[in-house]
């Protein structure tokens, strides 16, 4: 591997320091240095692409240990690199979930091993994902998880999730929710609205994610905690977002790449890749989420890269999985609908994937000298066809295989490393396909 190298000719763009000019980065040892401390070093020349802080994803699923059928630490990190991700937030829902040190540990050993980006962990909020009892936050800060959630679940109990954000707090931890009230959303498989209607499929109301919206308000206001809200999906969820953030209520969102490119009306196929939770919203919804985005409501975008083999998807719609692929489609998906049509700026693009995540968690991002090296490259203007046949997750289950896109991830870079590129002549650890 490459220790000292130039990128050369490139458009850096840093959000966090408001940088967004042509200049030359050196790296040397892991770390970003000025070109000029570096003798002798290879020059790798980036005309015509962007060099951004290293993409974080703070929602996937790595589905380590358990259902290694559909992904593994291995090929999901992989996909990660491909998709232009130097770190991922591994959702605990796990078999076993990831409620206890000892299955934390093993899957950092597990990351230490295969993983080709950096793996960061969340805890359960309840053990077993029950909502029944709390885990052991205390214990699992200690193993070293950077915030907790039942993703894919949801806290009913809202005596258990109070005491889940006190004790939350005092340990410095986030929480990420899914915000669903089970009873109003049981047994929906899409956006409850027209299409439910006329496709005779029973929906799940948008008031299912907001009444747990405004009751999550509530609490982070009465704890003065963080509650960050996974892939929000509704109007009612932007409107109330935004109105706490400007009381200084300590709340953020994210929005998925196909929340923000589809709608429900895709369901009329009964094809299963477009099954979700949350579901696939109406145009007026999907309208508000890039509101959302353009003005600073919702802070992050993340992937909720969500694999399942094609025997789990091949069945009846009332049958299938929630969930999709996500982390090699984000990047291309959200160039195309954000940026080139004029939603974003590349700056306020990137910062979602970078400045906006960060913050949450409470990581470092930018490329100011003396920064560790992830950086994430960038072909904003490749027109290119999305090819499921040729990703790196184990899994297939995309909506999105055939579409032609414009942007790409060009290389990934983790501490120094190349571990993903498709520049010609620049090999990285994970090969081009």
């Amino acid at each position: 591997m490459k220790t000292s190298y130039i990128l050369k000719n490139g458009r850096v763009i840093d959000p966090s320091r408001g940088i967004d000019r042509k200049m030359d980065i050196g790296v040397r040892e892991g770390k970003i240095v000025s070109p000029s401390k570096i003798k002798d070093a290879d020059v790798i020349d980036l005309k015509g692409l962007v060099v951004a802080p290293g993409f974080i994803d703070m929602h996937v699923h790595l589905r380590q240990p358990g259902k290694t059928d559909s992904e593994t630490v291995r090929t999901g990190t992989r996909a990660a690199a491909a998709g232009g991700f130097t770190k991922v937030v591994a959702m605990p829902n796990t078999s076993p979930p990831t409620d206890n040190p000892g299955t934390i540990e093993l899957v950092k050993r597990i990351a230490k091993d295969e993983a080709v980006v950096k793996v960061l962990l969340c805890g359960c909020i309840s053990k077993n994902q029950e909502g029944k009892e709390m885990t052991g936050i205390g214990s699992l800060k200690k193993a070293g998880v950077v915030a907790l959630t039942d993703d894919g679940k949801c806290v009913q109990n809202h005596e258990l999730m109070r005491h889940v954000l006190e004790y939350s707090k005092s340990f410095g931890l986030p929480i990420l929710d899914h915000c669903e009230d089970e009873k109003l959303g049981s047994g929906g498989m899409m956006h409850e609205g027209t299409w439910s209607v006329l496709l005779g499929l029973r929906g799940i109301p948008a008031a299912s994610e907001e009444i747990v919206v405004a009751r999550d308000i509530i609490l982070a206001e009465m704890i003065d905690w963080k509650i960050h809200f996974q892939h929000i999906s509704t109007s009612g969820s932007v409107r109330m977002i935004k109105d706490a953030r400007k009381r200084g209520v300590k709340v953020t969102a994210e929005v998925t790449p196909h929340h923000i490119a589809l709608t429900d009306e895709e369901i009329k196929h009964f094809d299963t890749n477009y099954k979700m939770n949350p579901p696939l919203r109406s145009e007026e919804h999907r309208r508000s989420l890039i509101e959302g985005l353009k003005d600073g409501t919702i802070t992050v975008i993340a992937t909720d890269h969500a694999p399942h083999t094609e025997t789990e998807k091949l069945v009846e719609f009332d049958y299938a999985p929630f969930g999709i692929v996500g982390l090699e489609t984000a990047v291309p998906v959200c160039m195309t609908e954000l940026y080139h049509k004029k939603h974003l700026t590349l700056s306020k693009l990137i910062s979602k994937f970078t400045v906006g995540p960060a913050e949450i968690l409470g990581l470092k991002t930018g490329l100011a000298e003396g920064s560790v090296a992830d950086i994430t490259i960038i072909d904003p203007s490749l027109k290119h066809k999305i090819d499921a046949s040729s990703f790196f997750t184990k899994s297939r289950n995309t909506p999105f295989d055939g579409c032609e896109v414009r942007g790409k991830a060009m290389a990934t870079i983790v501490a120094g490393n190349i571990v993903y590129s498709c520049i010609a002549g620049i090999p990285g650890i994970v090969a081009h396909r």
